[in-house]
């Protein structure tokens, strides 16, 4: 299935790629920040993530400096 489809089915797409790229920070940087796997935060940021802890969401936000609605938004 592809990102595209995964957004149609859960309506809610990841800006992870889009809020690292304007930071100037890689998920390896960010996967060290926030104590989470590359490849989870990979998983996130193709959109292919089911569901997010809070904290984790928490942690991202406060690396990126960023809000969740910057975050995650309806893909429409």
């Amino acid at each position: 299935m592809s990102p595209t489809e995964e957004d149609e089915l859960t309506g809610i797409h990841c800006r992870l790629d889009e809020l690292l790229a304007e930071r100037g920070m890689t998920l390896t940087r960010l996967s060290e920040i926030v104590g989470v796997s590359v490849v989870n935060l990979s998983i996130l940021k193709n959109d292919r993530a089911r569901a997010i802890r809070y904290s984790t969401l928490s942690a991202i936000c406060r690396a990126l400096d960023c809000e969740v609605g910057e975050l995650l938004v309806r893909a429409d």
